[in-house]
């Protein structure tokens, strides 16, 4: 596959809906004008940092600029296609697909290049806040695989009822919030046991398991002060 076997198929496309359509125009791959409007496509027989860099450039020619990439038979869409399109959309550069079959090719205008409305979310950045602010330390290491465990808020507070029951046996939701547990947190993470720590001794009372113990015990080995922090001890403090 060459970039040149794109623009056959896109010169067709494009002059059946009217425009007049012609290749390496000052550095351009395609220019299709019709009437004042004129539209640049880019082709690449992959998208690449390069072509999103050399279309953010046309960008300083005109507002209408498309990059163009095949799909080759068997595949129903591009790699990482929603992350490609809200790149795109942000970058307001349009996607065209040349579809390429086993006896014809399909032209696919996917996007069109139009202006970027910034929207804040503001929800997933409460999320982002909250889980910062339920943090009493910060035991993860950035730029880590994914498979690598992370430590959040909510195992962060699992951890420091862990430590509270370790230290002082079994206890209700309400003495270790009473200590400084979590008042929105503890009760559910106690009653879901989500990591298996925990057991309920009797009614409305919890202790830490062995699965906790050893949980506990790694995380102290892997992250020195770990139980300093969940607990809220200073040096001077045992």
């Amino acid at each position: 596959m060459k970039e040149e076997d794109l623009y056959k198929p896109l010169q067709i496309y494009l002059e059946k809906q009217g425009y007049t359509v012609r290749a390496e125009v000052k550095d351009c791959d395609l220019i299709a004008v019709k009437g004042d409007e004129m539209s640049i496509v880019e082709l690449k027989t992959r998208v690449t940092t390069t072509l999103l860099i050399q279309a953010a450039k046309r960008k300083d020619i005109c507002d209408s600029v498309y990059i163009a990439v095949p799909l080759l038979p068997g595949k129903k869409s591009l790699p990482n296609h929603r992350g490609l399109l809200q790149l795109l959309r942000r970058l307001e550069v349009g996607l065209i697909l040349v579809r390429f079959m086993k006896t014809k090719t399909r032209v696919e205008v996917l996007l069109h290049p139009v202006p970027f409305e910034k929207r804040m979310r503001r929800r997933k950045q409460a999320a982002i806040l909250r889980e910062i602010n339920g943090r009493y330390g910060e035991f993860n290491k950035g730029g880590v695989p994914s498979t690598t465990e992370k430590i959040s808020a909510y195992k962060q507070e699992s951890i420091k009822i862990g430590f509270m029951l370790k230290d002082s046996g079994p206890q209700s939701p309400k003495n270790l919030r009473e200590r400084g547990a979590r008042a929105d947190k503890t009760q559910g993470i106690l009653s879901k046991n989500f990591y298996g720590w925990f057991d309920k001794q009797s009614r409305g009372i919890y202790q830490l398991n062995q699965a906790g113990e050893e949980a506990l015990d790694r995380y102290e080995r892997e992250h020195p002060g770990i139980r300093k922090a969940a607990l809220g001890l200073d040096n001077s403090d045992s």
